[in-house]
């Protein structure tokens, strides 16, 4: 009765098997990944797992990638499912101009957290932001339409355009400062604020939009590094996914 759950990322693929396709189900096993070493799973970290009877997943890397990971799945006989976005989907709405050209991670994301609101209470907007090789800042409102989202270079991806743009600029290991004073400071609090001035700045237009104070939640691997440097309180949520990928297996009835 197991379902398998993967998240495959421009960086790491994160999976978790599940005992039964639905919301709250408990979790049997889990990990992640990087994406050097995913053709390692059948003979590591799957080879002694109870053989999954549902898979369902989210993929935003390569096709390449992606057969990989179904290459591995042969040692067990299910069939990968992989969600793309849709119009419609697990009680959300999709406002992109083409809605099968949304990144997946970003609509599952999206599901997860609308069903993770209207459990803790009465339907309101929400702004979703999620952390990691890119940074992503969606919009929903309050009757489950998503409204768009912002899409920005994740902090790693920052730092390293201007060193290769920039001449005397090197990936810095500096801290977060109001008022750097070197070098490695001003390049990591100026990537960190651009990201947060991203969120902040959601935020206010959609309590302009909505007329409502939105839900604010934030999921990715480097989500706790933000925290500490935005003005509105975020609740880190890093299973955001996997939620998403939850309600929707229930929603489309997989045993």
């Amino acid at each position: 009765m197991g379902f398998l759950a993967i998240d495959v990322g421009n960086t790491r693929l994160k999976w978790a098997l599940y005992d039964a396709p639905r919301p709250g189900a408990k979790v049997l096993a889990q990990g992640a990944e990087f994406l050097d070493n995913i053709d390692t799973l059948a003979e590591g970290a799957w080879a002694e797992l109870p053989v999954p009877r549902r898979m369902l997943g989210c993929v935003v890397a390569s096709d390449a990638i992606k057969h990989r990971v179904q290459d591995q799945m042969e040692l067990w006989d299910v069939s990968p499912q992989w969600v793309i976005s849709s119009a419609h989907e697990a009680g959300l709405s999709n406002g992109y101009d083409h809605p099968a050209r949304l990144g997946p991670d970003r609509w599952i994301a999206m599901i997860g957290a609308w069903h993770r609101m209207l459990r803790a209470g009465q339907p309101r907007p929400i702004v979703v932001a999620m952390v990691g090789t890119a940074v992503t800042v969606e919009a929903i409102d309050a009757t489950g339409k998503f409204l768009g989202g912002f899409i920005l270079p994740g902090h790693g991806i920052m730092l390293r355009a201007l060193e290769s743009g920039t001449a005397g600029l090197h990936v810095p290991t500096g801290e977060v400062r109001p008022f750097p004073t070197n070098t490695s400071d001003a390049l990591t609090s100026g990537g960190t604020y651009a990201i947060a001035g991203a969120m902040d700045r959601m935020v206010q237009q959609v309590r302009d939009h909505c007329g409502q104070e939105p839900w604010c939640v934030m999921a990715g691997g480097a989500g706790w590094k933000m925290a500490p440097s935005l003005t509105i309180p975020f609740e880190l949520v890093d299973s955001l996914v996997f939620d998403g990928l939850l309600e929707i297996a229930q929603t489309r009835g997989f045993q």
